[in-house]
């Protein structure tokens, strides 16, 4: 239904750079497409919450692509857009709640020295995540980077050994450690490490704010700074980090708002997805 949705959007809109837009979905974790007005020949900028949000031109218009963070509240939002205004309404979304128990109670209340750590890590991914490079076509359609079951969906309130924390900012796909790890599609690796949470992961900048991550991996296959093409192998599926066995966590942010990754999917990698 989702996909219709995304196609009859597309359709009404125009051709947009020959790519279908990533599946509307104005919740939080989602995204919304808010249109703009006539399309000059220069692309305003357009902000929401503070960041620079995607902008792309169908026939006649330029569309902005935002990202709806998990923490939003349901309620009228205005995209801000130079020389011109936009708003779009975010629905309520109840997501179910997981509970974890971590052996490792340190991935759970990390002592002063991990804080320290954390820190250190979270500046690294806020800079990955925040940077900005322009960018006319961006791949909106992704593939799947592994195939298998989900085992967390996204947006899971977790609670971990009886603790609340964050939501799931991703999916998780079980598979057996070693398992190749394929781009979606293209873009330029914007970090690499191994973090305190993520263990070891890799991030892909798409362009226009569009990056996605992969987490607890095995072993990293690309550099920071390496352009990386569609299905090339970037790396092995592990469980490292804050992990109770071997799947890929697999991430998006748009305009710095985590979203949820199934919306990016093609028809045939979504039916493709196991345990939805």
């Amino acid at each position: 239904m989702r996909y219709l949705l995304s196609l009859l959007l597309a359709g009404a809109c125009g051709a947009l750079h020959a790519a279908p837009l990533p599946q509307a979905e104005p919740v939080p974790g989602g995204v919304a497409i808010v249109p703009l007005g006539h399309a000059g020949s220069v692309a305003p900028r357009a902000y929401f919450n503070g960041d620079r949000v995607m902008v792309l031109k169908d026939e006649r218009n330029w569309l902005a692509v935002v990202g709806i963070p998990l923490d939003a509240k349901p309620g009228t939002y205005a995209v801000r857009a130079e020389g011109r205004g936009s708003s779009f309404t975010v629905q309520d979304k109840q997501y179910t709640v997981q509970r974890v128990t971590i052996k490792n109670k340190r991935k759970v209340d990390p002592t002063a020295l991990d804080m320290r750590r954390i820190r250190r890590e979270s500046r690294i991914i806020h800079a990955a995540l925040a940077a900005w490079h322009a960018k006319a076509s961006v791949p909106l359609r992704f593939d799947l980077p592994v195939q298998g079951p989900v085992s967390s969906p996204f947006g899971l309130r977790r609670i971990f050994n009886d603790e609340p924390r964050a939501p799931h900012s991703g999916i998780d796909i079980a598979v057996p450690a070693g398992t190749p790890i394929h781009a979606p599609a293209a873009g330029r690796v914007a970090a690499v490490g191994n973090f305190f949470f993520d263990g070891k992961m890799v991030m892909i900048d798409h362009g226009q704010g569009l990056v996605t991550m992969y987490g607890h991996m095995e072993k990293i296959e690309v550099k920071k700074g390496q352009r990386v093409a569609r299905d090339e192998v970037i790396g092995l599926v592990g469980q490292t980090g804050r992990a109770t066995g071997p799947h890929l966590h697999w991430g998006v942010s748009l305009n710095n708002a985590r979203v949820d990754p199934t919306l990016f999917l093609s028809p045939e990698s979504l039916a493709k997805l196991e345990g939805r």
